[in-house]
């Protein structure tokens, strides 16, 4: 690990050196790391679409959200998010800013032709998919012929280094460089090797350096670390004391009482809904069943439906 050098993960970090207009080319270098376009139809430049105030705002937020957007010059937008803690939805969370972006591409009075192909990278520093692979990706085909594409409008990258770390790795491959370059627990010697093997990355390593000079910077970057280790402390206790399951038991017993003097079916409606946001939390169907007083086999039919 190198001395009092910055976490090129910590998400505020992340964005001064790949999400400024400054950085691009940094960026670029990245994108054609991450995409594996051929060499024929790789990125040679990007508009850096920045929202300084945005970032200002989420620096004490613990659950601020400090993405890079950019967009290609034949219109594809493309968004990367670093994250560093395992909140359990980041399947839905992907879909939720991904729909987002994607209909923001259109406006009121165009033609769905409008609509622009979306590129969503999330870099994960935990373990999320039940695959071998540290490099996922997805589109839309279809079930039965795999092979067919319905459209390439979407796109979907999940990277997780955890699986990384754990792999034999390839210097020769640029995406290897540059996730071990992010890497916390770097040597010396591996940070001089990547720098000798890629010029990108040496230019890269010297705007790291710069910015660590700088005494505002390391401010926000203590605030960004502060919020991190506050999550994560945060998620533990939540884990651990069971708030989480405490909150859904108040729902249950809340919609409960607010339903005495209701129908019958808008009780059992109620029930339904909470079951439904318990599912969610990860509660096994037996309590559910126990809480609700549903029927275990209604729970797990509304399990199939989710």
């Amino acid at each position: 690990m190198i001395r009092n050098r910055l976490k090129p993960k910590n998400d505020f970090i992340f964005q001064r050196l790949f999400g400024e207009t400054e950085t691009k080319e940094t960026l670029i270098a990245l994108l054609n790391a991450i995409l594996c376009l051929p060499s024929d139809r790789q990125l040679a430049d990007v508009v850096v679409i920045e929202n300084k105030a945005l970032m200002q705002e989420f620096i004490e937020d613990k659950t601020g959200r400090l993405d890079i957007r950019a967009e290609t010059l034949d219109g594809v937008q493309i968004n990367i998010e670093m994250q560093m803690a395992n909140e359990h939805n980041m399947d839905r969370r992907t879909l939720f800013y991904f729909g987002k972006l994607f209909l923001e591409s259109i406006k009121s009075g165009d033609k769905y032709q409008d609509l622009k192909r979306t590129i969503t990278i999330n870099l994960l520093n935990f373990n999320f998919l039940p695959l071998e692979s540290f490099h996922s990706t997805f589109h839309l085909y279809e079930d039965h012929t795999r092979d067919y594409m319905l459209t390439d409008l979407i796109e979907l990258h999940f990277i997780e280094f955890p699986k990384f770390r754990a792999m034999q790795h390839n210097l020769h491959d640029p995406l290897h460089r540059w996730l071990l370059f992010m890497e916390e627990n770097l040597t010396e010697e591996q940070l001089e090797e990547l720098i000798q093997m890629d010029p990108m990355i040496k230019k890269t390593e010297e705007r790291l350096e710069w910015l660590s000079s700088d005494e505002e910077t390391r401010r926000r970057y203590e605030m960004r670390e502060n919020s991190r280790i506050e999550l994560n402390s945060l998620l533990y206790e939540e884990k651990k004391q069971g708030i989480a399951v405490g909150k859904i038991e108040g729902k249950i017993e809340g919609k409960i009482e607010g339903k005495i003097e209701g129908k019958i079916e808008g009780i059992a409606e109620g029930k339904i809904e909470v079951a439904k946001e318990m599912l969610l939390a990860g509660m096994s169907h037996e309590a559910i069943s126990s809480l609700t007083k549903l029927p275990l086999k209604d729970i797990q039919h509304l399990a199939d439906e989710l």
